[in-house]
């Protein structure tokens, strides 16, 4: 199933995302879902917020960046009750877009290493470190998690700026190629 992606101004994307259970219902379905409406939209991340579900799952393939990142050649993973548990290393700048607030790119702030705690569709806990565009795409998708879009981590003259652009987005004065979703 192909999920529409809930746009800038839905209450769903600035809520805080609750953990889940092993027997949350049709995991590995809503998961492989996810992938593919991913997938459709050509994104890179897909948090499950923006398909309208304030929980805490979130998925990521980095391979469509392969050719400028090489170590994200098998970058393909479902985070489930993701926690941050460590930002750490130099702040890197980077161009971020996002497909709950579709054809806006800017340049975001972020640490160039994390330490994560999760556990994957298995329920099989991890705590890993990345680095690098990996953890740009995690912090990213994370943000995602806690109600934070990444037009928040912008200066506030830049924010103003962006103001209008965002009021149109969410009234639906936009073009996409995906199934998305206003908010109602």
């Amino acid at each position: 199933m192909i999920y529409p992606i809930c746009i800038y101004g839905s209450p769903v994307l600035r809520k805080v995302a609750q953990d889940i259970n092993p027997d949350y219902p049709n995991l590995k379905q809503l998961i492989s879902d996810m992938f593919d409406s991913m997938y459709q939209s050509d994104g890179i991340g897909l948090a499950a917020p923006q398909i309208g579900l304030s929980i805490r799952l979130f998925v990521i393939d980095g391979t469509p960046l392969v050719e400028d990142d090489p170590s994200l050649k098998d970058f393909k993973k479902a985070f489930i009750n993701a926690h941050i548990v460590e930002r750490f290393d130099e702040i890197s700048r980077f161009s971020e877009g996002c497909l709950s607030i579709p054809n806006i790119h800017e340049e975001v702030d972020r640490e160039s290493k994390i330490r994560i705690k999760y556990v994957d569709e298995n329920f099989e806990p991890h705590e890993e470190v990345f680095e690098g565009v990996a953890a740009r795409i995690i912090q990213h998708e994370y943000d995602h998690l806690d109600g934070i879009l990444f037009t928040d981590r912008l200066s506030p003259i830049r924010r103003q700026l962006l103001k209008s652009k965002l009021s149109a987005i969410s009234k639906g004065k936009f073009s996409t190629d995906y199934k998305y979703k206003l908010a109602k």
